[in-house]
């Protein structure tokens, strides 16, 4: 699986589940066409893994933006979910 979803309040919240490449973008936008035309979202909210995407990452992106543009759909995109935050360990220098 290379995406994951919910679907709220008519806000489809798709997540790359990892960094694409070229062999993964087109199956990774093929999920999210289907995602669109399945709940018709008022809202697309789009979150990537790294805060340094690929060119396939990126790519993808771009034409489920297009798509989204063609359905009258606005949509969103957020950088990573930041991991909480930790002290440093008591030992460490």
């Amino acid at each position: 699986m290379l995406i994951s979803h919910a679907f709220e309040d008519g806000v489809l919240h798709v997540s790359l589940l990892r960094d694409l490449d070229v062999t993964s973008r087109a199956a990774a936008f093929l999920e999210t066409e289907a995602l669109l035309h399945t709940h018709r979202p008022r809202l697309v909210r789009v979150q990537l893994p790294t805060a340094d995407p690929s060119p396939a990452s990126l790519s993808a992106l771009s034409r489920a933006r297009r798509l989204c543009e063609t359905l009258g759909i606005p949509l969103t995109v957020v950088g990573p979910a930041k991991a909480p935050h930790r002290p440093p360990h008591p030992t460490a220098a």
